[in-house]
């Protein structure tokens, strides 16, 4: 490992807002919101896109960027897996661990999703402001209402949590909210620790995810009238999919029933997911300020993303778990001081972000991790990606820039031209003039699959040289490391 010294190196942030759309953005070209905040960060750095979360859901998108590794290499491809126990005796290092271990203080701020709530996974300092149904976590956030006279409450105390679709207007008043919680404790690290030495700070906002709950009070109100409408569900493509989500949100930790789910529905809750999308943008705004006012913002490079977006209604759809476009496909800015701003039209990926907060670390990437440096920077060392496979427990895609094949444990499947289909309404899977190109994207997403999956059996390795010509080998007794580390495989 080398890292350069540490009087050159400069602090990161890593912002991480979940299941935030780009089309939520005005630096995207949204028009029925002004998001200023987020847009200057595009004003010295690249903003991507064409950034998707390869596995668009929770915990497999937060694992794959705490390891660098796809969902299929570091096993959690579900929002009920977790990184396995013993992850660091195999020889997997995450991201924080790496760059604490390189001299920089890590910290956690908000929302991380990790199994169990309270782990580190190599973070120095935390803290925890989790996920807004794990109501009886007793996290940093839950002790700071209770010192008020507060609780969390779930969406369903609220006044037309069911008939609205998860759009509320929360009890508590905006200081006290999810995201200005995240945000003020961002920027009290900043005041106390920012001086100390290069940092590398995460901050994770509850939202936008649902439930949609913007305070009475917050300043900001979006009229339903005035929102976009929703992408059309092409009927007839995946209707078991549609019912795998509907039976799934039903759960005890939404429990609402989305059968019914009218275009005044939809828009209801996109003016709500609004308002909180501008009270991010408040909160990235006062971290900036925080910055600025310690003198460490020439110093500072900041990195805004998702996990994942949230359908919103589009394709007759709520929430995320699926590889359509409104689901997957992301926001992703990198800010540099003294950079230029440019847009980035190449394929990346949610993951890349990790090889890139290693390299402005100057920190060697693992050989495990199969993360890429983000195209447009002044640490990029790789050729741009020129696919994208989608890799969840329920289903599996691949994207070439132009066509996009996936396959659901459903049983359905569904090929798309995004060039002259880019809401995904036409589903040519069984057109018979592109049988080729199905059959091309289908040999290509099984060969990645294939290899993916022999290497996420690294730690069933027996061998990785020639055991036939080692003598220990052939006597009684022979044992095998276990887990063998991940860097044996090749």
């Amino acid at each position: 490992m080398s890292a350069t010294s540490p009087n050159r190196r400069r602090n990161i942030i890593f912002l991480l807002p979940d299941q935030l759309r780009p089309d939520f953005l005005s630096t995207y070209g949204a028009s029925f919101i002004d998001t200023p905040n987020i847009d200057s960060l595009a004003g010295e750095g690249v903003r991507y896109d064409r950034a998707y979360s390869a596995s668009p859901i929770c915990v497999p998108a937060r694992t794959a960027l705490l390891t660098g590794m796809n969902a299929v290499r570091n096993g959690v491809t579900d929002n009920l897996h977790r990184i396995r126990s013993d992850y660091a005796a195999a020889g997997i290092r995450t991201w924080p661990q790496l760059l604490s271990d390189a001299g920089y203080y890590t910290a956690a701020i908000g929302k991380m999703h990790f199994y169990p709530w309270d782990a580190s996974h190599g973070f120095q300092h935390r803290v925890t402001c989790e996920d807004k149904v794990w109501l009886h976590v007793q996290d940093d956030y839950s002790h700071y209402l209770r010192q008020r006279g507060l609780r969390k409450l779930h969406g369903n105390e609220h006044e037309g949590y069911f008939e609205n679709r998860g759009a509320i207007t929360h009890a508590h008043p905006w200081e006290h909210s999810w995201d200005r919680f995240v945000g003020r404790a961002a920027c009290n690290f900043i005041r106390n620790f920012g001086g100390d030495g290069p940092f590398a700070m995460m901050v994770g906002f509850p939202g936008p995810h649902n439930p949609y709950d913007p305070a009475a009070d917050f300043p900001e109100k979006y009229d339903s009238e005035d929102m976009p409408g929703s992408v059309p569900e092409a009927v007839g493509d995946t209707p078991k999919l549609r019912q795998k989500q509907i039976d799934s949100l039903r759960g005890g930790w939404n429990g609402v029933d989305y059968t019914e789910f009218t275009e005044g529905h939809k828009k209801k809750m996109r003016a709500h997911y609004a308002a909180l999308v501008k009270g991010i943008d408040y909160e990235v705004g006062q971290i900036v300020e925080s910055l600025h006012v310690e003198a460490l913002l020439d110093n500072t490079i900041i990195v805004f993303a998702s996990d994942h977006a949230d359908y919103l209604g589009d394709h007759n759809l709520a929430g995320k778990g699926s590889f359509f476009e409104t689901c997957m496909r992301i926001p992703m800015i990198v800010r540099v001081p003294g950079l230029e701003s440019a847009t980035s039209h190449e394929l990346v990926e949610l993951r890349d972000v990790t090889a890139t907060l290693l390299a402005f670390a100057g920190i060697d990437r693992p050989s495990n991790m199969d993360a890429k440096t983000l195209p447009g920077l002044p640490v990029s060392t790789d050729e741009p990606r020129d696919r994208i496979f989608g890799l969840l427990a329920d289903g599996w895609m691949v994207y070439d820039g132009t066509w996009k094949l996936t396959k659901y444990r459903t049983g359905e499947s569904v090929l798309f031209d995004l060039i002259d289909d880019p809401l995904e309404q036409t589903n040519l899977i069984a057109d018979p003039s592109q049988a080729a190109t199905l059959r091309r994207l289908d040999t290509e997403l099984s060969i990645y699959l294939m290899n993916e999956m022999r290497l996420s059996m690294f730690d069933r390795l027996v061998d990785s040289g020639n055991m036939s010509q080692d003598p220990s080998f052939g006597r009684e007794g022979w044992r095998r490391e276990f887990p063998a580390p991940v860097q044996d495989v090749h």
